[in-house]
């Protein structure tokens, strides 16, 4: 049905720290570290954005970021913009984060992602002399309940870095206890993870990444009505899009296989991948082949379905928007 945010395996439960009402107390100038690395399923510290949350009204809060000015994965595009998909994973660690710090729901619990959307405003997506510390008005458009326990929670996120508005995001996951999850998951828990590296991928530079090893795309036989299909690629040693290892394919492969179709079908220099939305219906599963249809929608879209064994997991449209090259001047 869904694709799961899960934690890593073997983590325990941290202390949670309580959460500020004020939001007085937590300028950025004060963050000296991130949040615990277990709140927003990420197994290594490296990979985890935020840096704090408070809490001003009960259904808002207040998330503090930092934006790395370099990542191994994520990398600046054309050397000078913010890759959109690093503003994406942060919008996504903090659906983790408030449901762990504020809802209290226990690690061990699986997310199951059903949407999720961003906007980013290319223009102000330029990397500055430092990282970016960013601020993320968080706000809970939905929130279902059992007793005390979070059962769902969709929530929209605005992202500035200072008074100028990055992002936006509106992301939507239910959320299943261990037991519920085995049910869900039955006959499918005890499944190791399998790469899946066939021939023919394409090159670095056609999905916009600098290193083969970042390729999830390869050549495949193409499919009345798309303009381009591919096979889903991957090698599990990936530490980034394998930050753990889970019984299924992680949303973020998913997601990465959007852009990168989008940017194969969009011929530029450097292409943003500026926008998304996208829906997932159903498990990604190991040791299956994963094809992935790309259509052009109009001159910046591009609709991304994936298939697997003839049933749709998911769809994204995702918004391109090019970028010129900068040159650099070795004279500044």
């Amino acid at each position: 049905m869904f694709t799961t945010l899960e934690p890593a395996d073997g983590q325990t439960q941290p202390t949670l720290p309580a959460v500020n009402s004020t939001c007085d107390d937590a300028p950025h100038g004060r963050l000296t570290t991130t949040v615990p690395r277990e709140l927003v399923h990420r197994a290594a510290v490296a990979e985890v954005f935020l840096t704090g949350m408070c809490r001003p009204a009960e259904d808002r809060f207040h998330v503090t970021a930092q934006l790395p000015r370099g990542h191994s994965f994520f990398t600046p595009i054309a050397g000078t913009h913010y890759d959109p998909m690093i503003i994406c994973e942060t919008i996504r660690q903090v659906g983790s984060y408030v449901a762990h710090q504020a809802f209290e729901v226990p690690l061990g619990h699986q997310f199951l992602l059903w949407s999720l959307d961003y906007t980013t405003a290319p223009e102000h997506l330029l990397i500055g002399d430092t990282p970016a510390g960013v601020d993320l008005d968080v706000v809970c458009a939905e929130v279902r309940m059992r007793g005390t326990q979070l059962q769902a929670l969709r929530y929209q996120v605005t992202m500035r870095h200072g008074e100028t508005v990055l992002a936006t995001g509106d992301v939507g996951y239910t959320v299943a206890s261990p037991a519920v999850y085995r049910r869900l998951r039955a006959g499918h828990l005890d499944q190791r993870p399998i790469p899946s590296l066939p021939s023919a991928p394409l090159q670095p530079a056609q999905v916009g990444r600098y290193s083969p090893f970042d390729v999830v795309l390869a050549a495949a036989p193409q499919q009345p009505g798309a303009d381009a299909t591919w096979q889903l690629r991957y090698d599990t040693r990936h530490p980034v899009l394998f930050d753990h290892l889970g019984d299924h394919l992680p949303g973020m492969v998913l997601l990465e296989a959007a852009r990168q179709a989008a940017v194969a079908l969009t011929p530029a220099p450097a292409v943003l991948p500026a926008s998304v939305t996208s829906t997932y219906q159903r498990y990604a599963e190991f040791g299956s082949p994963l094809w992935i249809h790309a259509e052009r929608t109009g001159p910046a879209r591009v609709r991304v379905t994936g298939v697997q064994s003839g049933e749709e997991v998911f769809e994204a449209l995702v918004g391109t928007a090019r970028l010129e090259t900068v040159p650099y001047d070795m004279t500044a």
